[in-house]
């Protein structure tokens, strides 16, 4: 009895890490756009490569484990995050940190479906197993909450990097135990391994990724872009037809015909894209526009992660109450109502306010989470249900993804027609100034006149905050739409198929 418990503290051991490096760069922002020179594009590649990989990666990696045993899967995805790490934190370029990030998904992608098969494997006992699977569930959600908060004190003690560092003795550690704990696994060579599958669906995804950033840099390359992000939508739509054709599917698309699952799917990963989104809006206004360090800042959004730790058992305690549309419905419109009350509060002189919305939005945002969760699995048989899962993981990570792009263009764009600059400045410092807070800040500081210099950096914080409010609102509008939609489209009770 007392290994099963020992392997399960390697599982938290190995999995903390991956779920703490979702989202403890989003304090870094501003400190990555100083140290490494780094344009808002480069930014977002930055934190959502992470999210993106991980997507494409995550069921290949699953079949690998199925097929050389969890073991010898965790013990090369940790030596790969492991490394990723240090590679990170010695990275001199975006460009380094961003392969770096890539590498580190890939660690990741292993690691996380190896944490699952361990459990699987190790609690045999349903109730054991269950109590397992919900401390897992508790460290993945506190490592996200967490990472703000871990990111914003080592930012503010250390260089950058250590955020990376820190990785490095859990992982040796992990490592350690789990060739010493974990006894030796069964290898299935019959196992599938569809891992160009997987290389071609991040391709696809990336390339879309790629053309709908780039195409928005109003920087003239609008073909390009174009060019780009159609190439990357019809390999998309081969991937998809391939797979509908064939005889094991990495992804089975047939799981869409089925109603619930399909809400279950739009409802995960609209949150995330909402809660990951709004999250890096935030953490970037408080330290460009009013000054936070990254500490503080980490703190100030502490009230928003740590509830969406206990939205869950909440959400359970409810779920057998009242049925999942009513769930979904009132999780979804309850955040709408949170976005549209954030966008007319002051973050300085009403913190209390901004505080209450907070523990209001995790709350509601993880009680629509965990109603998607049992909508895709109470509308799939049980021979259906690792299938759907996967497609519920994939929608997790692409939701983070996404979340991060749809934000961070938004602020790029309502930033860029909104910023009113001062006369007095050239072209190529006004063109400059435009495409981001940062690298306004950047040209006034290498302004003689000190009084254009801070009506620059004036106009900058009043473009920035201006976006703030528009794209809150615009959230708020958009999710109040959502919660009509599923209040109408839903059933009141989910059939199994």
């Amino acid at each position: 009895m007392k290994s099963k418990w020992v392997i399960l503290a390697l599982i938290i051991l190995m999995y903390l890490p991956v779920s703490i490096d979702a989202t403890i760069l989003h304090v870094a922002v501003p400190t990555l756009a100083s140290e490494l020179a780094t344009k808002s594009n480069q930014l977002l590649w930055i934190i959502d490569i992470y999210s993106l990989v991980m997507a494409g990666m995550l069921l290949p990696m699953g079949a690998l484990g199925d097929r050389v045993g969890f073991k010898k899967l965790v013990i090369i995805g940790l030596t790969i995050f492991g490394l990723a790490s240090l590679f990170a934190a010695l990275s001199t370029s975006a460009m380094m940190l961003i392969m770096a990030r890539a590498l580190l998904a890939i660690g990741a992608a292993m690691i996380l479906p190896a944490t699952l098969s361990g459990i699987r494997k190790t609690f045999e006992d349903e109730k054991e197993r269950a109590m397992a699977l919900g401390i897992w569930t508790t460290i993945g959600v506190s490592g996200a909450a967490l990472g703000p908060l871990i990111g914003g004190y080592l930012l503010s003690h250390f260089h950058w990097g250590v955020v990376f560092l820190i990785n490095i003795p859990l992982v040796l550690i992990t490592i350690i135990g789990v060739m010493i704990v974990i006894p030796k696994q069964v290898e299935n060579t019959k196992q599938q391994w569809p891992l160009g599958k997987a290389i071609f669906l991040t391709i696809a995804v990336l390339l879309i990724v790629y053309g709908l950033k780039s195409s928005l840099k109003l920087d003239g390359e609008l073909r390009y872009s174009c060019a780009i992000g159609i190439l990357g939508i019809t390999l998309l739509t081969l991937f998809i037809k391939k797979e509908l054709k064939s005889a094991a599917p990495m992804i089975d698309f047939h799981l869409f015909k089925i109603k619930a699952l399909v809400i279950g799917t739009i409802i995960a990963m609209v949150v995330m894209v909402t809660l990951v989104g709004f999250e890096l809006l935030v953490t970037q206004e408080l330290q460009l526009v009013y000054h936070f360090t990254p500490l503080k800042a980490g703190i100030f959004i502490a009230p928003l992660m740590l509830s969406s730790c206990i939205g869950g058992s909440i959400a359970g305690w409810l779920s057998s109450r009242v049925s999942f549309r009513i769930l979904a419905t009132a999780g979804i419109g309850i955040s709408s109502l949170c976005f549209l009350g954030l966008a007319s509060v002051d973050f300085i002189t009403q913190t209390y306010w901004v505080w209450g919305l907070f523990i209001l939005l995790g709350l509601s945002l993880d009680i629509a989470l965990l109603s998607s969760t049992s909508a895709i699995m109470s509308a799939v048989s049980s021979e259906q249900s690792s299938a759907a899962g996967a497609i519920e993981g994939i929608a997790y990570e692409l939701g983070a993804g996404f979340g991060v792009i749809i934000f961070g263009l938004m602020i790029s764009i309502i930033y860029s027609y909104h910023i009113d600059l001062p006369t007095g400045l050239s072209q190529p410092m006004q063109q400059e100034a435009k495409s981001s807070i940062t690298q306004a800040f950047y040209v006034a500081s290498q302004l003689d006149v000190t009084s254009l210099s801070e009506q620059l950096i004036s106009a900058a914080k009043l473009a920035f905050s201006k976006a703030h409010q528009v794209i809150l609102i615009s959230a708020g509008s958009l999710l109040l739409l959502l919660t009509l939609f599923i209040w109408q489209s839903t059933p009141s009770k989910i059939n199994h198929h």
